[in-house]
């Protein structure tokens, strides 16, 4: 399968460099709460600290990009428009709140195969849209992290060739583990993160070689 139909073109800030570290993040239980399959704006709520954290991390030099899997397009649950419209009321609130804007949002609408893994290159935890966002962006994934609630989100970041931070706040409840699914810190809030990636002043210089892994 494709990776994912009529994803938005992604555009890097103007004050970002090229090669920098990104944040990828998954969307709900670790950005905003989970309400499953919603796409209603008026019942979309922060996670505490999560827009002052993405604002500071934005100031040191991250890229802010959301990685999320929905498959309730896949199973007729809501439409594509329909998360199009949540995505700019997220959008427009990390903006007014927190003066934050994200350098992309992308999504896989694919329903898992009947083992309950991707059954395409997008899907969480596969790892084709951070690589995505990653040549489109000019990121440099040696530097970047993933964070989400589940072990699928700390597994892509990983095939991604990054360091995965798992936010431990009940979101996984089948502990399958293995090397790919080991996450490298666990954080139960939006501050633990912050303190982390800021540690020693910020996130680690580019590489000479800094640029997208295809692994």
């Amino acid at each position: 399968m494709a990776l994912s139909a009529r994803l938005p073109a992604l555009r890097a800030r103007q004050s970002r460099r090229p090669w920098a570290p990104a944040l990828f993040l998954d969307k709900d239980g670790t950005l905003v709460e989970d309400v499953p399959y919603n796409v209603d704006p008026a019942r979309l709520r922060f996670m505490p600290g999560a827009g002052r954290t993405l604002a500071r991390l934005s100031s040191a030099g991250f890229a802010l990009v959301m990685i999320t899997n929905q498959s309730g397009i896949g199973r007729g649950l809501f439409t594509r428009d329909a998360f199009d419209r949540l995505e700019q009321a997220l959008r427009q609130r990390l903006r007014e709140s927190d003066g934050v804007e994200l350098d992309g949002v992308l999504l896989c609408p694919h329903l898992p195969n009947d083992a309950g893994a991707p059954a395409c290159h997008c899907r969480k935890p596969a790892a084709g849209l951070l690589l995505q966002a990653a040549t489109q962006l000019k990121l440099d994934l040696t530097r970047s992290w993933m964070v989400g609630d589940t072990l699928d989100d700390v597994e892509a970041g990983h095939r991604a060739g990054c360091r995965s931070l798992l936010f431990d706040c009940g979101g996984e409840t089948v502990w399958r583990m293995s090397p790919l699914r080991e996450p490298d810190h666990r954080v139960r809030q939006w501050s633990e993160l912050e303190a982390l990636l800021l540690a020693q002043g910020g996130p680690p210089q580019a590489s000479p070689a800094a640029g997208p892994r295809s692994d």
